[in-house]
């Protein structure tokens, strides 16, 4: 006999939102960030535009993403004192969230601008997010279980 997939177990496990989400803000966000850089090389504006709307969405994302993170570790562990990886995860992805919101930010401002004469703040806030995000995300494998010390 083998247990039945549960999707209502699934969707009100009091983690599980966060792990199912945040796959979402971050391929955004890495996708735009490869279309900003295409769009720059280019110089096609429809490069641009996409790379606009995934960094936009990403940012949209990461609020409930950061929102479900915290509820995970005060519904989790109860609030507990946090140390160690799952004390990394937490500034990193705090920082991750915070880049990708900046980044979308500076997206809107270049968008609006009439011509940008170069990448500005934008292409080096982009790319120490990506960096971020990677280091987050491989922190969050160890959290997870999913990656194991060897």
């Amino acid at each position: 006999m083998h247990a039945a997939l549960s999707f209502r177990s699934a969707l009100l496990a009091r983690h599980a939102q966060h792990v199912v989400l945040i796959h979402f803000p971050i391929a955004l966000f890495l996708i735009g960030v490869a279309f900003d850089l295409a769009a720059r090389w280019t110089r096609r504006e429809a490069l641009a535009a996409v790379a606009f709307y995934n960094i936009v969405v990403a940012a949209v994302f990461v609020v409930p993403v950061m929102i479900t993170g915290l509820l995970a570790w005060r519904w989790q562990l109860e609030g507990q004192r946090l140390h160690g990886l799952l004390l990394l995860h937490l500034l990193f992805g705090c920082t991750s969230g915070v880049l990708i919101i900046v980044s979308a930010w500076l997206q809107n401002r270049a968008r609006g601008a009439a011509s940008e004469g170069g990448f500005g703040y934008r292409f080096p806030v982009e790319l120490i997010g990506v960096a971020t995000v990677a280091v987050t995300a491989h922190l969050g494998g160890f959290v997870s279980g999913v990656n194991s010390a060897i």
